[in-house]
């Protein structure tokens, strides 16, 4: 289970930390804070940002013909993206509590902050907030299923995919089965 792999999946996680830390930084660089949830920016940084607002007009009239013809296509997805949103909460409400694994805290993935951007116009605020939603649920569906896969699957791939969840680095290397005994089903790592 202490593989190389392992270890370096650990340190990933790591430097996962430090990016998040790198990211409190911008607060000071573009003049915002957090007060009771909400982001405030300073007013400094209001006036600025709303220097850069285009009109609703001249960024309907700027848009390319592809852009507009591409609309359908992307606002068609939130069909089945409600849908994978229905189906794993109801999916983790039910197998998750039966499994004794925690649940995963859907509003942490879906965040609705870019609507307080002044140099957003509306349409473009609307759009960020369709964007923030739909990739909210992909990244919920991945952080769903990696708790299902450490439950059920917890077995490394032999070939490295892209993307992917934080819970492999507690999988079984790929080839050890007594790795694979010890992880299969097992509660632990949830409880830390």
């Amino acid at each position: 289970m202490n593989s190389k792999i392992s270890k370096i999946l650990e340190d990933i996680s790591k430097k996962r930390e430090e990016l998040y830390l790198e990211y409190e930084k911008l607060r000071e660089k573009y003049g915002f804070h957090f007060a009771n949830g909400k982001i405030v920016f300073n007013s400094e940084a209001k006036k600025k940002n709303r220097s850069f607002k285009e009109s609703i007009l001249n960024y309907l009239f700027s848009s390319q013909v592809r852009h507009l013809l591409s609309l359908p296509f992307i606002y068609m997805m939130i069909i089945p993206t409600v849908i994978l949103d229905l189906f794993l909460s109801v999916y983790q409400h039910i197998c998750f509590r039966l499994y004794h694994i925690p649940l995963v805290n859907r509003s942490e993935y879906i965040t609705a902050e870019r609507k307080q951007l002044d140099y957003l116009n509306v349409i473009q605020k609307f759009h960020c907030l369709y964007c923030s939603y739909v990739n909210g649920i992909f990244s919920f569906a991945v952080e769903v299923g990696g708790r299902t896969e450490k439950y059920w699957c917890p077995i490394k791939h032999a070939k490295k995919m892209r993307g992917g969840h934080d819970w492999e680095k507690h999988f079984a290397d790929y080839g050890d089965p007594e790795g694979f005994k010890e992880c299969f089903m097992s509660n632990k790592e949830f409880k830390k």
